[in-house]
């Protein structure tokens, strides 16, 4: 007979951890085990850390990698780790002990884009649909089988932040459908088809290298400044371009009708083929 899990282990950030972390301390009643969660990237306002103390959930505060390694590595109970919203990578000996099973959220749809800010390159290559992945974790990275996906549509004007937000609502929905089997260890996991030329995307990566040439259709440079629009939160640097043969900053970017279109300094304004101007601030770096 199977052994129950004793205990679930949530790491994470953000408002899908934190509905996720909600869910599985609304579960424990249904399984009995013991839950707890790990920050390891810290957040200045930690949605996760107030839901555990109005809970009563322990909390942890590891953002060492060695010392998370070495705090999972004691677990001795047969544990569910919950990776959401997670950029640690768990090593080959904690993966493959026996008591472990570890899911994790993957923000696209494996196995394409696998690695970091899939939302990203979704948009920047021009992706009309992506979606989640909840898959288990195997020692390679973003390989394990994969236990449920869903997919969303990508809107022609979607920015980055858009679409996680997005796939972050869509991550609760699917890990909501599938904790049952998961807890039970029925879940009906598939192996991933990988093709020769998969990628790795890094965090070190910035789609379009970070820059742009005015000599790309106007379309193109939308893709690339709507894909590395995270708001205020500075995922990757400001973008790069060239006008009049000196570097400049993109600072802010926006469509306008033709008919708002005025004479400003630093300013570019390129026709988009759906009759609308893409407008781009900039800062001439001298």
């Amino acid at each position: 007979m199977k052994k129950d899990f004793e205990r679930v282990v949530v790491i994470g950030y953000g408002k899908a951890t934190g509905e996720i972390l909600k869910y599985t301390a609304d579960r424990q009643a249904d399984y009995g085990y013991r839950l707890e969660f790990i920050e390891h990237e810290l957040h200045a306002l930690s949605i996760t850390g107030q839901i555990c103390e109005e809970r009563g959930i322990p909390f942890s505060s590891l953002p060492d990698k060695r010392k998370l390694g070495a705090y999972l590595g004691e677990i001795e109970e047969k544990t569910l780790i919950v990776s959401a919203s997670n950029n640690y990578l768990f090593p080959a000996s904690l993966v493959e002990r026996e008591n472990i099973t570890i899911i994790n959220f993957h923000n696209a749809l494996l196995p394409d884009y696998p690695g970091r800010n899939a939302p990203s390159w979704a948009i920047y290559q021009g992706e009309t649909q992506t979606g989640i992945t909840w898959h288990y974790v195997t020692a390679g990275v973003d390989e394990g089988n994969i236990i449920i996906q869903k997919t969303c549509e990508i809107g022609s004007d979607m920015k980055a932040y858009e679409l996680a937000e997005r796939l972050m609502e869509l991550a609760y929905e699917a890990f909501s459908e599938c904790f049952d089997a998961v807890l039970s260890e029925r879940a009906e996991a598939k192996p991933q088809a990988f093709s020769s030329n998969r990628r790795m995307y890094r965090s070190t990566e910035v789609p379009g290298g970070g820059f742009f040439s005015l000599k790309e259709t106007p379309e193109k440079i939308y893709r690339l400044l709507r894909s590395v629009d995270y708001g205020k939160t500075g995922v990757f640097p400001p973008l790069q371009t060239e006008v009049d043969g000196e570097r400049a900053e993109i600072l802010r970017y926006r469509k306008i009708a033709p008919e708002k279109k005025k004479d400003e300094a630093d300013m570019l304004y390129l026709p988009l083929a759906d009759g609308s101007l893409l407008k781009i601030k900039y800062s001439s770096r001298k």
